[in-house]
Parts: C-alpha cells; structure tokens; sequence
C-alpha cells in the first residue's frame, strides 16, 4: 500500500510516498480501508521535530473508511461499517490498523469525508465549548481564528449555546466566512489591535472566555481582553508556545483562570468519545453543523497539503484522499 512516510525532521519536503506493507491486526483491532485523512496541526509539529516522535513515521492522526477486515474479538464492528477516528497513528495511508476501541460508527447522513473531517476539530470544538468553559446564554466569547478549521465549529457551537461572538481574522475573505458561521463581530487582526476592539465591543467590560489556538503571538493581550474571573483557554500554538508566564497576573486581573486543554483527555474513555461524536455527527445530521470541506488533495500531495495550512492558506477542513 501507500503511505506518507517521515524518516527525519524537517519541512514539509521530508515526507514521502513510500510503499510498505499492509498493516496486520490482532484479536483486537481492525484494519479499516482509508477513504479520507485529516490534516490537522498536530501533524505538522510531528514532523517538524516541536512534538518528538519516533521516526520512521507514517504520519496522521485522523480519518475515515471501510472496515475490511476485524479481529476475532471484536464485536461491534462488521466488513462494510463506515468509521471515523482520531488520536491513531498512521492515518496518511491506504489502510491502518486502529483499536476496536477507538473506532465510531459513520452514521446515515454523513459522508465518509464529513466523518474524517468531524473527528478531531468537530470533537475539540465541542469539549471547548460544552466542557472546558460551558457556554451559556449571555455568555461573551473571543475566538481567535474564527476561519479556520476549529474556529468555524467553535463559532457555530458558541451560537448554538446561545453565546455572542466576536472573531478575530486576518482577511476580508475570512472575516465573511466567520460571518457566516455565526459571528457576530468581527476583528482583522492585521488591521487593528484586537485587545482596543474588544474593549470597545464590550464597553470595557472584557469577555467571558478567551479560545485560544494561536498561543504566543496573542497569549497576552487575549488575557487582557477577560473579565475578572474569565477564562483563558489557550488549546494549540500556531505562532509558536507560550514559554513564560507569572502565575501572579491571574491575580492581578481579576482572578482568572487559565487552561491548557487537550481533545484527548476529554475522549480517553469509551462513553466520552461516543456522547461526543455522537452530538457532532447529529449536529451534522441535522444541518445545525456545516463544515468547510473543499481543500482536498491526493495522499501524493500530502507537501502540498502542509504548505498550504502552515501558510495560512486554507479555511475549513484540509483531508488527504489515498
């Protein structure tokens, strides 16, 4: 089979389509035929080196496909079952191996590209939103890159929840995607100082809760923008990781909180990871949930792919096809 292979760190030209074996299954797993991979930043950091891997490495940690084949223990899967995953190493492939476990079921009304694309950004957005600081309305919220593939969710969990939502972006075109979504206000970060525009839209009052994925481009002035005992929630580090902090600010500005949450404590056991895919996929279902799905390339263009997100280049979704 194919499979997008990382022998050393480095840019995205350190990934190759390699050919390598079929992986094998054991009485608990299932081998499942890729119909999609998800391209998410955490991949990135992978390959880079940010996050140290053992290399080689077939990259990616989400998608979506057809079971071909089941362990003789697994009971809840069949040949044929559509499912969806994250958190499982080796999705950039034609086939992985993925514990029964952590498998879900693609339900009727959600394509297999929907499924891989709902996975890691649909279930992150909704423990942010429904776990981490719990929306309600009334509830004030700054996301900061409300265009992209977790803002976007996160704009239409927030407005679902009943929250008012002020965006941050950095083009004209992005700015009326998060519209769209739900936003309703919008900030182009490139154009003006994001903390003066909160207060204003505020009257000076800040907000409830800050969402985060930017890290040390936007750590400080986002806590600037809380009101007293508002909540930082920094969940990723696109500008790079926020290194130093005083645990003393919290004080100083109103007794705030501050996490740094992840998808995968929050779907560690069985019954979280199915309520949670369970709501997403409904949410889909229902056309309560759109997602942005148009930046699809070949498993052979996985450099392409990386290019593109690292480079601010894409909105929505980015999957890889085998």
């Amino acid at each position: 089979m194919k499979a997008i292979q990382v022998k050393e760190h480095g840019g995205p030209e350190k990934m190759m389509l390699e050919e390598v074996e079929i992986p094998t299954i054991d009485s608990s797993k299932v081998l499942v035929k890729m119909g999609a991979s998800g391209v998410n930043f955490i991949d990135t950091y992978q390959r880079s080196g940010l996050y140290p891997v053992q290399l080689p490495l077939t990259l990616g940690m989400e998608g979506a496909g057809v079971v071909e084949k089941t362990g003789s223990d697994v009971k809840n899967f069949s040949q044929g079952d559509r499912v969806a995953f994250t958190g499982i190493p080796g999705a950039y492939a034609e086939y992985i191996s993925a514990p029964a476990d952590r498998l879900v079921h693609i339900p009727d009304g959600v394509s297999i590209n929907e499924g891989a694309a709902a996975m890691l950004q649909g279930m992150t957005a909704h423990f942010l939103t429904r776990s981490t600081y719990p929306l309600k309305k009334g509830d004030t919220c700054l996301i900061h890159a409300a265009a992209g593939g977790v803002g976007l969710l996160m704009v239409q969990m927030a407005k679902m929840a009943g929250a008012h939502v002020i965006g941050t972006v950095s083009t004209d075109e992005k700015a009326a995607l998060a519209k769209a979504a739900g936003a309703d206000d919008i900030i182009l970060y490139t154009q003006s100082d994001f903390e003066e525009e909160v207060s204003k839209l505020t009257d000076g009052k800040g907000v409830n809760v800050a969402y985060d994925s930017v890290g040390k481009a936007t750590f400080d002035k986002s806590i600037n923008c809380l009101q007293a005992r508002g909540y930082m929630v920094l969940y990723g580090n696109a500008s790079g990781p926020v290194t130093e902090f005083n645990p003393m600010t919290l004080m100083q500005k109103g007794s705030l909180f501050l996490t740094r949450p992840t998808l995968f404590s929050h779907i560690g056991d069985r019954e979280s990871l199915e309520q949670r895919s369970k709501d997403v996929f409904q949410w889909i279902k229902e056309k309560k949930l759109h997602l942005r799905l148009e930046h699809n390339f070949p498993l052979s263009e996985a450099q392409e792919a990386h290019q593109s997100l690292e480079g601010r280049k894409t909105t929505g979704k980015v999957l890889l096809i085998p």
